[in-house]
């Protein structure tokens, strides 16, 4: 069985690698289980999908805990211990990092003796459209990665998955994910399908016996106020919103009345202020400014 994960942000396409590298398998004949785990309101906090695929019944359910494939879509969640992106990695797991930096470097850094390979960042002078189709590159190399998939049955899955989008966005889908494929040809089927759970290896957990409880006492309890407060949801966001002064018109309300996290809030000379302990880069703001004061930069500088 092929278990494989993918690692990135809300926004980054994750959910949809899994569906379309899901699809692809299924079109080559295997049973297939593709989902994604996040909450809600996830753009720019981490988030991973996973794809399990076989040529028997799946028995197996919930969250792969020992993946053959992990694929990364941002570098930078590699060493932060809430994305779990190492977690489960047993001495055969392949692991696959979209960055510039070289595969030898991860693999001193992480300390890994696994097999680790980048997925080459485009040149955002010559592709600054490149990041907006990282889903299917990160779908597209985990599919050459197994073997199993051809290349004209991966772009069927991507047609059929993304098909109610422009022609012209769907050539530039094929385009990035093709580079992706063609990239991993020379690792092509390092992935080792590990051996399948049985169903009759399978037990029944024992029953637990839950009492009904009145619901003044069963609802959850909370013992002190702004626990919220203490999440610093900061560390999720990729695009950071930066008011220009010379801008803003002081009009009080909008930008703060209109941040779902509340992370906005007007001084006493009523101008707005943005904690950025907890702003996850969601960037409603960005977008309801009416006199476009507040610009969405990447959180590790340089411009959209």
């Amino acid at each position: 069985m092929y278990r494989i994960r993918f690692h990135g942000r809300g926004g980054q396409g994750m959910k949809t690698a899994s569906r379309i590298l899901g699809t692809a398998f299924f079109k080559q004949g295997y049973e297939v289980q593709d989902a994604p785990r996040y909450g809600a309101e996830r753009r720019g906090a981490p988030i991973f999908a996973y794809v399990r695929a076989a040529k028997r019944t799946i028995f197996e359910r919930g969250v792969i805990r020992d993946p053959n494939l992990v694929v990364v879509a941002d570098e930078t969640l590699v060493p932060m211990p809430a994305a779990g992106v190492l977690q489960g990695l047993n001495s055969d797991t392949v692991l696959v990092i979209y960055s510039r930096t070289p595969a030898s470097q991860w693999q001193d850094r992480l300390k890994l003796a696994n097999p680790v390979h980048t997925l080459g960042v485009a040149d955002q002078a010559e592709q600054p459209l490149a990041w907006h189709f990282l889903g299917v590159v990160c779908a597209a190399a985990a599919a050459r990665l197994t073997g199993m998939i051809r290349w004209d049955t991966f772009a069927s899955a991507l047609r059929e998955e993304i098909g109610g989008v422009a022609k012209s966005v769907i050539e530039a889908n094929l385009f990035y994910a093709s580079r992706a494929y063609e990239q991993m040809a020379e690792a092509e089927a390092c992935v080792v399908p590990a051996a399948q759970v049985q169903a009759e290896s399978c037990s029944l957990p024992g029953w637990i016996e839950i009492p009904f409880e009145d619901a003044r006492l069963s609802a959850p309890a909370i013992h002190e106020g702004l626990t919220s407060e203490m999440i610093k949801t900061g560390l999720w966001r990729t695009l950071r919103p930066v008011i220009d002064e010379a801008r803003c018109k002081r009009c009080v309300w909008i930008c703060s009345t209109y941040c779902p996290d509340g992370a906005i809030r007007i001084d006493e000379s009523g101008r707005p202020q943005i904690d950025y302990q907890h702003c996850k880069g969601c960037m409603v703001c960005v977008a309801q400014c009416p006199n476009h004061a507040i610009e969405a930069r990447p959180e590790h500088g340089g411009k959209v």
